[in-house]
């Protein structure tokens, strides 16, 4: 069997025999809807995008609750669409792993078109303008990560590639963000035709940081002259453009080999993964965990799919805020960061395997139950402390998930702001809680400068996460051996007091002391890591 839409046509009954979930609706009628009518377009290809969003759909176009399916776009690595998608007739096989050791596999084949933004392929790039300016398309998605929606860098200058689109307008942009931009001002000129422009990236008000890259294309090109002065007002009417907040959560691992043997022992062929020249690593399979969630501000100016027939949760801005915020700041994300940190150190692979080391499984047991459950505000649709039973008693130990600290240590030091600082800042404000209650939080930001000696705990030397301010942050640490000898750990301070990586200063609030102490414990010497955590994990 090989994962095409003839051979799913064909092998029907050997599909089903092997157990495969198949796409159950008349494949041309849908094709033809999306192409003539699309609906809701999504830039990033990756993998929660396959493993989440196009089984949403796949199982409302089965139940007949969509007529239109999806159309996929890349802006970044264009490999994925010609070597991912296209070899494959834009089908995906997913294999959703569950704590019970079942897998659950289904072929989807809700995405009917998929494209390459490049504005200097004229095909690609026309048939994008199309579909931006055919009235029928309700939405943009985009899971593009935070990093996507940057255009500046932490100086705020003006990145040099965002710069060089503002000069040259919107006919033919070469950033991801001004591709976007382009296609949304070509809408404009067709009609001032109403958008919704969703991003399903896992940050903090998501909506505001897309609206804010677009504002700032629009803006630089109408004062330049570059684009029609109006185009800066449609941005910015709700009633026209929406940028709703998001809360999406779906652990989408890294294609595993286990799983993709498991596919090849039913008789699937040609499941081989590629690394794109980018070090793009796309299989014709994604694994993923059961558990999802995808919290939707309601604020679609021409109309939205029916989602919530397909899981999704429709509700206000501030509901999303707490929402994400519980799930940010407390019950999951923090937690992985702190198995990410100590599991690099003490030399995990599996962050399932972590959740089996009693010191870890109650550092982070700690951090969220006592630490984090008290500032968290129920968003009343979801249950804080029932979402983290979840996270703790099944979705993080599941060990069917090959997910890895090293993948989750990635971009580090753009996480702890939002993963811990909100946290310590809630401290601060509430009258009832003390910041010098917090032990754990610091015990894992000390982890963090002793994983940026990129030395694990037996001493032996690892090549740390991709993060943009490594370097940086890594000078901070440079001089520093696995000792016990007195350390003087001043030259920390600088670091402890930046703001926009802790999201406080740790030095004026009095926790730099604790957090350097723990440091000096942590880089003692071999299986000080260990020692200290015995020490202060009770």
């Amino acid at each position: 069997m090989k994962l095409t839409r003839n051979s799913v046509t064909a092998d029907r009954d050997a599909y089903l025999a092997a157990g495969y979930a198949l796409p159950d609706f008349h494949f041309d009628t849908i094709q033809h809807n999306t192409y003539q009518h699309p609906v809701w377009i999504h830039f990033g290809a990756g993998n929660i995008f396959r493993a989440f969003l196009a089984n949403v759909v796949q199982n409302m176009l089965n139940a007949g609750h969509m007529d239109t399916g999806l159309i996929a776009v890349e802006g970044y690595d264009y490999e994925i669409i010609e070597k991912g998608y296209r070899p494959h007739d834009n089908f995906t096989i997913l294999a959703t792993l569950k704590a019970d050791n079942t897998v659950e596999k289904t072929v989807i084949g809700s995405i009917m078109e998929s494209l390459i933004l490049d504005s200097s392929n004229k095909k690609e790039f026309a048939r994008l303008k199309d579909i931006f300016a055919n009235p029928t398309l309700q939405m943009a998605s985009f899971t593009i990560t935070e990093k996507g929606y940057a255009v500046t860098d932490t100086k705020g200058n003006t990145l040099p590639a965002i710069q060089a689109d503002f000069e040259k307008g919107p006919e033919q942009p070469d950033s991801y963000l001004g591709k976007v931009v382009s296609l949304l001002y070509h809408r404009f000129s067709n009609g001032r035709l109403p958008i919704a422009m969703v991003s399903m990236d896992n940050c903090s008000h998501n909506g505001d940081k897309l609206q804010s890259a677009v504002i700032s294309f629009a803006d630089a090109w109408c004062e330049k002259g570059l684009a029609d002065k109006a185009f800066q007002a449609y941005i910015r009417d709700n009633s026209k453009v929406s940028f709703p907040w998001t809360m999406i959560d779906k652990i989408t691992p890294r294609p595993d080999a286990t799983v993709e043997a498991m596919l090849e022992k039913d008789g699937m062929e040609e499941l081989d993964a590629v690394i794109t020249s980018k070090n793009t690593y796309i299989a014709p399979f994604v694994n993923a965990e059961e558990c999802e969630y995808l919290v939707i501000e309601d604020s679609f100016p021409n109309g939205r799919p029916a989602l919530e027939q397909g899981g999704v949760i429709f509700t206000d801005r501030d509901t999303v805020d707490q929402v994400e915020k519980m799930k940010v700041c407390t019950c999951l994300n923090p937690l992985h960061t702190t198995l990410a940190i100590y599991g690099c150190l003490l030399g995990y692979t599996r962050i399932y395997e972590e959740m089996k080391n009693p010191l870890l499984r109650k550092l982070v047991e700690i951090i969220g139950y006592q630490e984090g459950l008290p500032v968290v505000v129920n968003p009343g649709i979801l249950d804080p402390e029932k979402f983290l039973d979840q996270v703790l008693e099944i979705r993080i130990p599941n060990p069917f998930m090959p997910d890895t600290p090293q993948r989750i240590a990635t971009d580090t030091s753009q996480k702890l702001a939002i993963r811990f600082g909100e946290t310590i800042k809630a401290y601060e404000k509430a009258s009832d809680l003390n910041v010098e209650d917090l032990k754990q939080i610091p015990l894992v930001l000390a982890g963090w400068l002793r994983y940026l000696m990129a030395v694990d705990d037996d001493g032996n030397a690892f090549i740390p996460s991709p993060d943009p301010l490594l370097d940086s942050v890594s000078s901070y640490v440079a001089d520093y051996k696995l000792s016990d000898s007195p350390k003087n750990l001043t030259k920390l301070d600088k670091l402890l007091a930046n703001e926009e990586i802790f999201g406080v200063d740790l030095v004026k609030i009095g926790m730099a002391e604790l957090i350097k102490n723990y440091f000096a414990e942590l880089s003692a010497g071999k299986g000080a890591v260990k020692a200290t955590l015995e020490k202060y994990v009770q």
